[in-house]
């Protein structure tokens, strides 16, 4: 397994289409990099939820999700399950963000994320940060979409019970869901640590990558 890193992490965007998006994909990332680099900057940027229940539980999330960090997120009200129909405003968003950083690194959707939802706002990402390190995350669901990701970050132990306990304790609108447990969540991370020699992981998909070999 070769391991490559981003180089020096300052700056981080993490995107979602729905709250708890962000979280479920890589939250166990975002706890590994803030615990490691405190004073990191994350910009988070989710399109649906605003003004909701659901907005109020994202800014605890992401809160808890970025120990340490400079955070701040910022949560949209374009209706959930119709980002296609909004396309303009999501763009308008992801553009206005892209404005305001120079991000080191860029947690988004896959773009064959079976969610129209996810696949629109991960379309629109390397229109804006097109010379960035963007990593896909992933989402369990009942689409059966999970595929062969081609990047991994190793979660200890702790790590991923502690992005299982937040996860839990953050989303509470979200429990009654079939996929939403614990199992699912250790259980991922347990396959996706044995493909990478890791006990739990989180796995990503890259679509793109510039290699320095010769700096």
């Amino acid at each position: 397994m070769i391991r490559l890193g981003a180089g020096p992490l300052e700056r981080v965007v993490a995107v979602g289409a729905h709250c708890d998006d962000i979280a479920i994909g890589a939250g166990g990332t975002l706890l590994t990099m803030c615990t490691a680099r405190p004073g990191l900057r994350v910009d988070a940027l989710v399109l649906s939820g605003g003004g909701s229940e659901r907005e109020q539980e994202e800014l605890a999330a992401l809160a808890a999700f970025c120990p340490g960090a400079e955070l701040a997120v910022t949560v949209l009200k374009l209706p959930d399950g119709r980002m296609p129909v909004h396309w303009d405003e999501a763009k308008a968003a992801v553009e206005e963000l892209r404005a305001r950083t120079e991000p080191d690194l860029v947690l988004a959707p896959r773009t064959d994320d079976a969610h129209q939802d996810h696949r629109g706002l991960a379309q629109l990402i390397p229109t804006a940060f097109r010379d960035h390190l963007v990593l896909g995350y992933e989402i369990v669901k009942w689409d059966g979409d999970l595929g062969r990701p081609t990047a991994y970050q190793p979660l200890s132990p702790e790590t991923a019970d502690e992005k299982v306990r937040l996860l839990q304790e953050h989303y509470p609108s979200q429990r009654h869901r079939p996929w939403y447990d614990r199992e699912a969540f250790l259980g991922l991370a347990r396959i996706r640590g044995i493909e990478c020699h890791a006990r739990y992981a989180e796995a990503f998909a890259v679509t793109k990558l510039a290699l320095k070999l010769g700096d």
